[in-house]
C-alpha cells in the first residue's frame, strides 16, 4: 500500500509539473515561490510584532529597527510556511482548497522549496542578529522550529489539541518584537504572548468548522472532526471568555496601557463574546463560523492597533491630563460638599 501511495503521489506531481511548466514564465515562477510563503497569514503575525515593539519603546520605536524587525519576522514566517508546504504536500493534494498550491500542483519541486526555506531562515537570522539583537533572532528561529517540529510534525496529524499547543508558534512574533527593542522579555511581553496564544483556538477552530469535511477527508484530527461541532463551539466559547479578560490585564495589574486601549479592548471583547455565544447556540451554522473566523482576525488587528495608539507619547500626555483634571474635579466636589 505504501509503495502504491508513493507511486500515486509521484505520478500526480509529475503530471502537474509537466502541465504547469509549459505555461510558466519568470513572473509566474516568482509568483509560485511567493505563494509558497502563504502571504495572507504573515501580516497578522507582524502586527503583534509591531504592537510589542511600540509597547516596549513607550511609543518611541526607532523606524529603522521597526523596519528591520518586521522584515526579519516576515522572512522567518515565510520560511516556516514554505517548510509547512513541503511537509504537508501529500494532504494538500487531497484537500480541495490546497491542491492548487505550488508543490502539489507541480509548479515547485520540494527540493527547490527546501533551499528557498533555508535561505529565508538564514536571511532572517542574519538580519535580526546584526541589526536588532541575538535574542530576537533566536526567538524567530524558535518559532520556525516550534511550528515545524512540534505543531506540524508531532501534533497536527495526531491530536485534536494541535491548535491549542501549536498556538505558541503564532504567539512568538510578539516576543520577537519586544526583544528587538529591549533585549529581554518582561511580564508584559509574556502577557502579550498569552493573549495571542489564547486567541488562536477560537480563531482556528472557527476555520476548522468551515472546512471540517476537508480535514476529515485527509484524516487530520481537528477538533470538529474528532469531537463534533457542539464540543468545538463550547471550546471556542471557553477560550473567548479567557482571552478577553486576559487582554485587560495589560491595564491592571501590569499598568502597561491606559484607558484608550481599555475602551477599545472592552468594545472588541464584547463583540467577540457575542459572536462566540451565537456560534454556541448554532454549532452547525457555517455562516456563523465564517463570521467568527473573520471577526477574530479583525479583533486581533484592532486590539494590536489599540496597543500602538495607547502607547504613543501624545496619547499618554492626553490621558495624564484627563486623569489630573478628573482628580481636580473630584477633589473640588468633595471639598465643596
Amino acid at each position: 500500500m505504501r509503495v502504491l501511495f508513493e507511486k500515486k503521489e509521484i505520478g500526480e506531481v509529475m503530471v502537474g509539473t509537466s502541465v504547469s511548466r509549459q505555461h510558466e514564465n519568470f513572473l509566474q515562477v516568482i509568483q509560485s515561490y511567493y505563494q509558497l510563503t502563504k502571504p495572507r497569514i504573515i501580516p497578522l503575525l507582524l502586527i503583534t510584532t509591531a504592537a510589542g515593539m511600540w509597547m516596549a519603546s513607550d511609543g518611541r520605536v526607532d523606524p529603522f529597527l521597526l523596519l528591520v524587525t518586521l522584515v526579519g519576522g516576515t522572512l522567518a514566517a515565510a520560511s516556516a510556511q514554505v517548510l509547512n508546504c513541503i511537509y504537508d504536500r501529500d494532504i494538500d493534494y487531497d484537500m480541495e482548497r490546497t491542491r492548487h498550491r505550488p508543490i502539489p500542483s507541480g509548479k515547485v519541486q520540494p527540493r527547490d522549496a527546501m533551499l528557498f526555506a533555508i535561505s529565508l531562515g538564514l536571511l532572517s537570522f542574519t538580519l535580526l542578529t546584526v541589526f536588532a539583537n541575538l535574542l530576537s533572532a533566536l526567538l524567530a528561529m524558535s518559532g520556525i522550529v516550534f511550528y515545524m517540529a512540534i505543531y506540524t510534525h508531532l501534533l497536527k496529524r495526531h491530536t485534536p489539541h494541535n491548535i491549542v499547543i501549536g498556538g505558541a508558534a503564532g504567539a512568538i512574533p510578539a516576543l520577537v518584537g519586544w526583544a528587538a527593542v529591549t533585549g529581554e522579555l518582561s511580564w508584559v511581553a509574556w502577557l502579550l504572548f498569552a493573549i495571542v496564544f489564547l486567541w488562536t483556538p477560537p480563531h482556528f477552530w472557527a476555520l476548522a468548522l468551515m472546512i471540517r469535511d476537508d480535514y476529515a477527508k485527509v484524516g487530520i484530527p481537528m477538533l470538529p472532526v474528532v469531537a463534533g461541532e457542539e464540543s468545538t463551539t463550547r471550546q471556542i466559547w471557553i477560550y473567548t471568555l479567557l482571552v478577553v479578560p486576559a487582554s485587560l490585564l495589560l491595564i491592571y495589574p501590569l499598568g502597561a496601557l491606559g484607558v484608550v486601549y481599555g475602551a477599545i479592548a472592552v468594545w472588541l471583547g464584547i463583540i467577540f463574546i457575542q459572536k462566540a455565544w451565537q456560534l454556541l447556540q448554532a454549532p452547525t451554522d457555517k455562516q456563523l463560523a465564517r463570521s467568527m473566523f473573520k471577526y477574530s482576525i479583525l479583533y486581533m488587528m484592532l486590539l494590536c492597533t489599540g496597543m500602538v495608539v495607547d502607547s504613543l507619547p501624545i496619547m499618554q500626555q492626553v490621558t495624564t491630563g484627563l486623569t489630573e483634571n478628573l482628580q481636580t474635579l473630584v477633589s473640588a466636589i468633595l471639598i465643596g460638599g
